[in-house]
């Protein structure tokens, strides 16, 4: 899809948050020492997957070693182990590992975007920069049509997906009672038919404390199956 090319092109040359661009500079400077030969991506992210995807995952920001290295979401670090192993059971996935951007991975019938598309120090976005970055969810939700079901992963992903929902859906009454409340397989149906289907971030704070378990994380996918009407 060519107008979704183009905002790639426009959010991989983005400057609009000067604190993003020094610490992406300082970690592409400093690196870690088992990636020291490597040259890393340093910019910001862009969506990637399926233009006619029917699932949309949402995520919070590249990490500083893992996606803002490959260049690609959740490629590289922990985290993609369990995103991309899990679309690969559920049949979205080619493959069950994403190494970085030129390893034949690709997606079908689902895309994966971000609240922000920058890494950002310690993992803690700022509210300025979330905004920064809305513009482009909103530009993607617009393109991405065909989509059913919305996996926020996290608190910080599942605001910023209602708030750029609201934005895009003007009608007062929307905007007034629609309170879809966040919580691991929490489901909410929006007046728009799109369903809004919660997951807690597969991040190894969450992962190696037992707060989201596999057969959590496979439930939500497992779900969004059933609810886009796959066999």
């Amino acid at each position: 899809m060519q107008a979704l090319d183009d905002l790639n092109t426009r959010v991989a040359a983005c400057t609009r948050c000067p604190r993003l661009v020094n610490y992406l500079a300082d970690v592409s400077r400093t690196k870690r020492r088992m990636y020291r030969t490597q040259e890393y991506w340093s910019k910001p992210l862009t969506g990637f997957g399926d233009p006619d995807a029917q699932l949309l995952l949402v995520g919070l920001a590249p990490a500083a070693h893992g996606g803002n290295r490959t260049g690609r979401m959740f490629t590289g670090d922990r985290s993609g182990d369990w995103v991309y192993g899990t679309l690969h059971k559920f049949g979205f996935a080619s493959q069950p590992n994403a190494d970085n951007r030129d390893d034949g991975l690709y997606l079908t019938n689902a895309y994966i975007t971000s609240s922000q598309r920058c890494a950002p120090p310690q993992n803690k976005p700022l509210r300025e920069e979330l905004l920064s970055c809305r513009p482009y969810l909103l530009e993607e939700l617009k393109l991405l049509a065909r989509v059913k079901v919305v996996v926020p992963l996290g608190r910080i992903a599942f605001d910023s997906y209602m708030s750029a929902y609201r934005e895009l859906h003007e009608d007062v009454d929307v905007v007034i009672k629609l309170r879809p409340q966040f919580g691991h397989g929490v489901q909410s149906d929006l007046p728009d038919g799109t369903v809004l289907l919660s997951s807690y971030h597969p991040s190894q704070q969450n992962t190696q404390t037992g707060r989201l378990t596999r057969e959590m994380f496979e439930g939500i996918f497992s779900a969004a199956r059933r609810i886009i009407d796959l066999p």
